[in-house]
């Protein structure tokens, strides 16, 4: 029975033998969930359209799993379990009969392409050995207990982290690529996929982890709720990461230091991205929004959203051009912008989204100096705000630059570039320094050295820097009359 396969009934009512009753309240309560799930009129009968959204082509995975990220709203739920580790690995170890080996190894690779643009996954095919994920394309019973049912009906299955992340497809279904006839196998996998990473079905309708299949779409991209669902699954793997950017080169920073293999060249990783950026930063949608003169560039992973570069008056009004830094506050969630000594709070909930109050002294940050070069909000909880070679932390929650030992500013080539030629202290007159950024750009294009502690600015490179949490009150306390 439908309802019992997916969730909404007991399992034991989908054995004929198990001889179990259900009462017509049962019943009703059971049909009323699964039209809430599929956005139907909540009726509690089995009415035309209810039965027609059952007769849908589906994901096989159960709707009722896992927990809901807000009861309150239409949202994404996860399972519960995780990948403990961000290197995973995969293997075709079927494939399917209507599609080439190379066809179907290209959209398997796009598949899981999806969720590393997002995310601080990778995913390395193997052809043999054990791996994390491993792919089937079967008929009917193929050893699970889940058989498949021909074509339509359940088109692939797929368990959570917790029972090993392999996905089955039906290979009775008629897959193909990049066309509106059978059934679309990049969709599905991709869908299937989130199962694998540990996401369960969303009810969302124009999510793709909505368990429903909805044909081919050419222009195909996540929905918001499927990328804020998969950063909280990978947020406990975070690995830190970061990327520097000065001029026309771009760094990875790890833990320890510069990721081997860098400095690479921006174009050839953001492609159509200029270099000399003025600031970024990612937006808890799952963009990357990248700023220069005028001009904004808005990336999904690392590539350009269709119609940018736009003018920042037009996606960004109230801010001004030429800005210095950008940032998203953990305290509110709202986008601060910086320049000269002045600083813009952007809320694009409101309009307009830029209040007549500002622009606001910088000196309300207390402790941070004026013509900063970037800014960024940290997996710890802090703020840092950098300046030719220093750098200040900024405690979110006293609203002030934090006291340390050796006190702020610091030197941003020892403590976050693995300069150790470099002094940990930082006391040194800054008005030198106050046009950081030109420092940076006079470079000229040659390959810069690791050491160099001018930095045009940083972004988190996995897009999952807590920035859109709910805050305490001691933090918006804090920072009432300042940001207010």
């Amino acid at each position: 029975m439908y309802l019992s396969q997916f969730g909404y009934l007991s399992p034991i009512i989908r054995n004929p033998s198990s001889g179990m009753l259900m009462s017509e309240e049962t019943l009703a309560r059971a049909v009323m969930e699964f039209q809430n799930f599929a956005g139907l009129n909540l009726t509690g009968h089995l009415d035309d359209d209810t039965l027609h959204m059952m007769t849908l082509p589906r994901c096989g995975v159960r709707d009722k799993v896992g927990f809901a990220s807000d009861s309150r709203s239409k949202r994404y739920a996860l399972q519960g379990s995780r990948w403990r580790v961000k290197d995973l690995t995969y293997k075709i170890s079927k494939y399917p009969r209507v599609l080439g080996r190379h066809e179907t190894d290209e959209v398997v690779r796009k598949a899981f392409q999806v969720w590393s643009d997002v995310t601080p996954l990778t995913f390395t095919a193997k052809k043999s050995g054990q791996v994390h994920i491993e792919i089937r394309f079967e008929r009917g019973e193929h050893g699970d207990g889940d058989p498949f049912d021909g074509p339509g009906g359940t088109l692939a299955h797929a368990f959570f982290p917790v029972y090993g992340g392999d996905a089955h497809f039906d290979d009775a279904e008629k897959w193909t690529v990049n066309s509106y006839k059978g059934t679309n196998l990049f969709q599905v996998a991709a869908h299937e996929f989130g199962h694998s990473l540990g996401l369960s079905h969303s009810d969302e309708r124009s999510a793709l982890m909505a368990p429903f299949y909805r044909g081919y779409e050419p222009s195909f991209s996540l929905d918001s709720d499927d990328i804020e669902a998969i950063q909280a699954v990978t947020s406990v793997i975070n690995s830190f990461k970061f990327i520097s950017i000065s001029g026309l080169h771009y760094w990875k920073l790890t833990e320890e230091s510069i990721a081997e293999g860098y400095p690479k060249l921006i174009s050839k990783s953001w492609i159509g991205l200029p270099g000399h950026i003025d600031a970024a930063f990612s937006y808890k949608n799952g963009k990357t929004y990248f700023f220069k003169g005028s001009k904004y560039w808005r990336y999904t992973g690392k590539t350009m959203d269709e119609g940018y570069p736009k003018d920042i008056s037009e996606g960004f009004t109230g801010i001004p051009d030429n800005i210095d830094a950008a940032l998203v506050w953990s305290g509110n969630g709202k986008i601060y912008f910086f320049k000269g000594s002045k600083f813009w709070k952007f809320d694009p909930s409101q309009k307009p989204p830029v209040k007549s109050t500002y622009p606001k002294p910088l000196s309300n940050w207390e402790g941070v100096p004026d013509n900063i070069d970037a800014a960024l909000h940290y997996t710890n909880g802090y703020t840092y705000f950098f300046k030719g070679s220093q750098y200040w932390r900024f405690n979110d929650k006293t609203f002030s630059v934090d006291s340390a030992d050796p006190p702020f500013p610091r030197n941003s080539g020892y403590w976050w570039f693995g300069c150790r030629s470099a002094t940990k202290g930082s006391q040194v007159d800054l008005s030198s320094s106050s046009n950081g950024g030109d420092l940076a750009s006079s470079s000229g294009d040659h390959e810069p050295s690791p050491s160099n502690q001018y930095y045009r600015w940083l972004i988190k490179s996995d897009h999952n820097t807590n920035q859109n949490q709910d805050v305490g009150d001691l933090i918006l306390e804090a920072a009432k009359k300042r940001l207010s």
